[in-house]
């Protein structure tokens, strides 16, 4: 259990005490900041603690978004600060250190942060919280919106505030807040305004966001075995299933900002479900087709290529830009200024085709008609989004007037996947290529590779010498830093070239199952792909070396399929991909679930992509 020291002399008819423990903390008093020193160091190392002031006014909402967050050590709002145990120390020296200045007593000393409507008056935890800002700690400072929290300096403030308490709705501000403030159009109007409600019921029940999550999976798996009876009724089934896994897969999201229940295995889960949920039922399709007798394996692999490539350019674009100081770029300007006409954003945002609006396209197609449809016209749909986001996204880079930092271009090395044939060849070249010079090489090398690999017949040795060529090019794209203007598109074109080529062989093997093995081989690489982007986004850094180094990279492994195609018949190519599946999978599954279980990965709730 947590622990709050309230400081102070207690007000009459205060419901703060109250309210800390349905937050669930246990209560002390503390009448001046000599005794909150005191029960401070008394409290046990691996609790969280919360120093507040007894003259608190406020929601019990902005109490949680101060002092329940998990993920921040240290957070703060006026009248109250916390500390989670790794940064107890921090908090610790700041009250000794305020305790000292004031003479232990609990009025006296710096001014504190207080809302502007009531006036500054003197606080412990805002004392503390003056010294942490002081030490250089960082203290998180949640946006309370209309919500109240403040100190009131005497009762006729204390009426006050307490009257501007009353005056907002609480607990419509936190279902509010449950909502993400930038969605997509299908998502805002057609699941946000009753998922919400859902969330709400799923906390005062005890649910948690990882199980309303790992329902989202079971539902969407369900959908996807739907699909696959290929029946009329399976499909139309499917369809349903695939909306309801979309209503879960928001309601975990909201549940979790509703309840602030973050936590590590929740970053994970949520990380790379949607992906799974989504390819799983792109196989369901074309499983269901087969049974038709309609072979559409190749356009659900298709379709899970561009996907993953289309959030590829969106990682790496956000990476290559995380550490700008100003947007500098007019195509970024005129962007902004159609923001500010109102039904240009609805139309923007959809016809990128999110998350929302997809699935929902999806679910419609696939109940309404067969999934070579379906599957065409969501590669149609995904093609024109990207070519948009895309063409947009390089005019701002090249119209932008600003320098990649040291950490934009550790991202986008650790995104690129570049193995150990890509390394030791790095080693030999002295100098990088200039500017654009970068993606250009890169992109050449892989249309080298896709084109030998699509455009000869099976068994040739033309592919293993397009795949030389690109284990060469590869490693002269990422000889020096990744800094320049469009470098950021080197991930994805190495992502494009790699699924691709497996694509083209085993389209071009003609042998039942070639397809559906290239399918997992895809997806298995493509999910360690995600994982290296949601750590570098907590954070954490890329997954480990050896990892990348005994799965070849991306240009070990694109050599490797090309070899085995050229070595085997194509019933034996369809076997040996069935293997590197299975085995890839393994491997990057089992480092993926230890550390995002482990305490050091980070404590963060995905907020879901844009596509």
């Amino acid at each position: 259990m947590s622990t709050a020291i309230v400081t102070g002399q207690p007000v009459p008819g205060s419901s703060l005490e109250n309210d800390l423990r349905s937050l669930g903390f246990d209560v002390r008093a503390a009448a001046d900041a000599s005794e909150a020193e005191v029960l401070l160091a008394a409290v046990p190392a691996d609790r969280r603690v919360a120093l507040v002031d007894a003259r608190f006014v406020g929601h019990p909402h902005a109490l949680r978004l101060g002092l329940t967050d998990p993920r921040f050590p240290l957070a703060a709002v006026p009248g109250a600060v916390t500390a989670q145990p790794a940064a107890r120390q921090a908090l610790t020296r700041a009250l000794a250190r305020e305790t000292s200045a004031g003479g232990g007593t609990a009025h006296g000393g710096a001014p504190a942060r207080a809302k502007s409507s009531v006036g500054d008056v003197d606080s412990v935890a805002d004392r503390v919280v003056t010294a942490l800002d002081a030490d250089g700690s960082e203290v998180h400072r949640p946006e309370l919106g209309s919500l109240v929290a403040a100190v009131p300096a005497d009762p006729q403030a204390r009426n006050e505030a307490r009257q501007a308490v009353a005056a907002v709705d609480d607990e419509a501000v936190r279902l509010k807040s449950a909502v993400k403030s930038r969605d997509g159009f299908f998502t805002t109007f057609f699941i946000s305004p009753y998922s919400r409600y859902i969330a709400r019921w799923c906390a005062r029940r005890g649910l948690t966001p990882n199980q309303v999550t790992t329902a989202s999976l079971l539902t969407a798996l369900i959908a996807a075995g739907c699909a696959a009876t290929g029946t009329r009724g399976g499909f139309i089934a499917a369809g349903l299933l695939l909306i309801a896994s979309f209503v879960l897969d928001c309601t975990d999201g909201q549940l979790a900002r509703y309840a602030l229940k973050y936590s590590t295995l929740g970053a994970w889960l949520d990380a790379t479900f949607d992906r799974a949920k989504e390819y799983a039922y792109y196989a369901g399709l074309a499983l269901g087709a087969a049974r038709g007798g309609d072979d559409v394996w190749a356009l659900a692999l298709g379709a899970m290529i561009l996907q993953t490539c289309r959030h590829v350019v969106d990682f790496s674009f956000n990476e290559a830009n995380h550490d700008a100081a100003a947007n500098t770029s007019p195509t970024a300007a005129l962007s902004d200024r159609l923001d500010s006409v109102g039904w240009t954003v609805w139309v923007r945002r959809m016809i990128v085709l999110p998350i929302g609006e997809r699935w929902a396209m999806i679910a419609v197609l696939t109940a309404a008609t067969t999934p070579r449809i379906t599957f065409y016209v969501l590669l149609i749909g995904c093609a024109f989004a990207a070519t948009y986001t895309t063409a947009g996204r390089v005019l701002r880079s090249l119209t932008r007037k600003a320098r990649r930092t040291d950490r934009a271009a550790r991202a986008l090395a650790d995104l690129a996947d570049s193995g150990p044939l890509a390394e030791s060849l790095t080693r030999l070249v002295k100098r990088g290529l200039p500017g654009l010079a970068v993606p250009a090489v890169a992109l050449l090398g892989g249309a080298v590779v896709v084109a030998c690999s699509a455009l000869t017949g099976f068994g040739g040795v033309l592919p293993v010498i397009g795949a030389a060529v690109y284990v060469l090019t590869s490693a002269l794209a990422v000889a020096r830093p990744l800094k320049g203007a469009l470098d950021w598109l080197v991930p994805p074109v190495f992502r494009a070239a790699e699924y691709g080529t497996v694509l083209a062989l085993a389209s071009k093997a003609g042998v039942n199952g070639a397809l559906p093995a290239a399918f997992g081989l895809v997806a298995a690489v493509a999910y360690h792909h995600y994982d290296t982007v949601y750590r570098i986004r907590g954070n954490a850094g890329a997954p480990p070396a050896w990892l990348v180094r005994v799965i070849g990279g991306h240009e070990g492994r694109t050599l490797l399929v090309t070899v085995l195609a050229a070595a085997l018949t194509a019933s034996q190519f369809k076997v040996a991909l069935t293997v590197l599946a299975v085995a890839v999978a393994l491997l990057v599954l089992v480092e993926s679930i230890r550390f995002w279980v482990s305490a050091g990965a980070p404590a963060v709730h995905d907020e879901g992509e844009p596509a």
